[in-house]
């Protein structure tokens, strides 16, 4: 009996599940694609992507951008994950940004993220990976980390934008992002829309 092909679905109040692509060769011949492309450190050094999951676990989320209020409380929800926790799953946590990779050092400090970070300025594993773009407002119901409304959390971010020492938009405002869950031992899974 074959296995189950992974799960996909986007997150929004009243959305039905994304249907999974069929078969694990397209998941293969996907990871394949991205493993090469690069994504920066926060030094701007490059590293292959796919030597983020390679030879470990790893759960790595895309964020839509740095000044994403949504994005922000998130990433400080996942900032609360102790290390300990993630060693002794044999799991690494990384989040994956799409701006320069000068924000990343200030948006740890924001957020109190100290696990692994990266960006990919050019949304290239983000367009391989077919990970949508469009502002879209979507209610997901009540999250427990969304703790801003619209109106403040646009505020806050807007505020960020303009006070920070690199007045500009910390990504593409409109590009979407998702979650996967990789590694050697793993059929690879993944939470966006395909």
């Amino acid at each position: 009996m074959a296995a189950p092909g992974p799960v996909t679905r986007q997150v929004s109040g009243g959305t039905a599940p994304v249907p999974a692509p069929s078969g694990p060769e397209r998941w293969q011949s996907l990871a394949a694609a991205v493993a090469e492309l690069p994504v920066l450190d926060a030094r701007g050094q490059r590293v292959p992507f796919g030597a983020l999951f390679r030879e470990r676990r790893a759960v790595v989320v895309f964020v839509r951008h740095f000044l994403c209020y949504i994005c922000k409380e998130y990433v400080e929800d996942l900032a609360r994950i102790p290390k300990s926790f993630l060693q002794e799953a044999d799991v690494t946590l990384i989040v994956i940004g799409q701006s320069s990779y000068h924000h990343i050092e200030s948006f740890c400090k924001l957020t109190g993220y100290s696990h692994e970070i990266y960006v990919d300025p050019e949304r290239e594993i983000y367009k391989k990976l077919g990970m949508k773009r469009g502002e879209e407002i979507a209610f997901s119901g009540q999250s427990p980390h969304v703790k801003s409304n619209l109106l403040s959390g646009s505020l806050q971010s807007l505020w960020r934008a303009v006070t920070g020492p690199l007045f500009d938009f910390q990504g593409d405002p409109a590009q979407q992002g998702g979650t996967l869950i990789l590694g050697p031992d793993l059929r690879n899974r993944c939470d966006f829309p395909a």
